[in-house]
């Protein structure tokens, strides 16, 4: 059952206009991190990450026939994950990590995935193209996280799912100063540690319908949006 926490999404009067996080990357920098961690990412967030993706599968509550845009395919570990009566999309910043996902494609017999090189803050998909899109564990790592979520908005259809699968900076004052501390370098392994929730909310003009502490630790948070 989705847990709904409203103090998650408490906003101050600041919360629409402060930085999201203390860490700033541009695009070249995300790829330069991927590419380097193309052989290595199934081993070190594969299993730990998993019980999430599981979950947002679950909550997605996907229907025969629908369109699903995954945003951050990355290795393609969810490909196997979809029903076969469904058609995703699949696409990633970085060629290596595409590269793995087409190796996982073709060795698990998936016929109902197509995978692109794309930049998320500027897809070339026409407006309500998808009934669901799907971000996992690549929101706190893009360099505009808005931004992408605005494209995510416009590709959805109306009355579509936006699902985004991220860790985001905890509401414990002394660990949300761990995490800004060390986000300036957990972004050489693939994510922000202390993107604002409220903020990244309010900005991103997004209003949850549910959102869901998921793995273990509970630290990773799903969010489940409808397009209006």
């Amino acid at each position: 059952m989705a847990l709904f926490e409203p103090e998650d999404t408490t906003v101050g009067s600041d919360a629409a206009s402060r930085a999201l996080s203390v860490t700033a990357v541009e695009n070249d920098f995300v790829e330069r991190v991927y590419d380097k961690i193309a052989k290595v990412y199934d081993l070190t967030f594969g299993p730990t990450l998993h019980p999430g993706r599981l979950i947002a599968l679950e909550r997605m509550d996907i229907k025969p026939g629908d369109k699903i845009l995954e945003v951050g395919v990355g290795t393609g570990i969810n490909v196997s994950l979809y029903p076969e009566h469904c058609h995703v999309t699949g696409i990633d910043f970085s060629a290596l990590m595409l590269e793995k996902a087409h190796e996982r494609v073709v060795k698990k017999g998936v016929t109902n995935v197509r995978l692109q090189e794309m930049d998320a803050a500027n897809l070339t998909f026409a407006n309500d193209s998808f009934d669901i899109v799907y971000a996992p564990y690549v929101i706190s790592v893009v360099s505009d996280p808005v931004r992408v979520v605005n494209e995510m908005r416009r590709v959805c259809r109306p009355g579509g799912k936006i699902v985004i699968l991220n860790h985001f900076r905890s509401r414990t004052p002394v660990v949300a100063r761990v995490e800004q501390a060390i986000s300036p370098f957990t972004v050489h392994i693939g994510f922000k540690a202390d993107l604002d929730l409220p903020g990244f909310l309010a900005q991103s003009e997004l209003t949850p319908i549910s959102i869901e502490k998921v793995s273990f630790p509970p630290i990773w948070s799903l969010v489940t949006c409808i397009k209006n």
